[in-house]
């Protein structure tokens, strides 16, 4: 079974390529299941993205409150910002462990300067969510 790590690793993937392209359900799908993600951790990752793009515009006004260049963020670090502002105000998941997620997804898959920005990001959106 998938971790929980695994499945935001995905849905960073898939909001990506939503970006890139319009949202195909069958290419979700397809892609969850080529990375084995399934059952209870596939609809975790469904709930995740849905929410994600559902509350795009929201996401996006938090996350450029306390960001001061917005728009010149990479592709990577904005998805993973926005999954994270999701997951700090639409879930029961602690707040450290998201920033904690959000900081490793920064390592994984951004520059050398992602992970620090992502945890100075988020530490100041959660603190205005207090």
């Amino acid at each position: 079974m998938a971790t929980r790590h695994q499945v935001r690793t995905c849905v960073v993937s898939l909001l990506y390529a939503n970006e890139m392209n319009e949202e195909n359900t069958q290419f979700i799908d397809e892609f969850l299941e080529e990375k084995k993600i399934r059952n209870e951790q596939k609809n975790f990752a469904l709930e995740l993205y849905k929410g994600v793009c559902e509350n795009l515009a929201r996401l996006d006004e938090l996350l450029s409150a306390n960001l001061k260049e917005f728009e010149r963020l990479s592709k990577t670090e904005l998805m993973i910002l926005r999954l994270s502002a999701y997951e700090l105000c639409f879930s029961d998941t602690q707040k450290a462990i998201i920033i904690n997620e959000a900081v490793e997804l920064g390592k994984e898959l951004g520059n050398e300067n992602s992970s620090k920005l992502i945890n100075a990001v988020l530490d100041a959106l959660q603190k205005d969510l207090k």
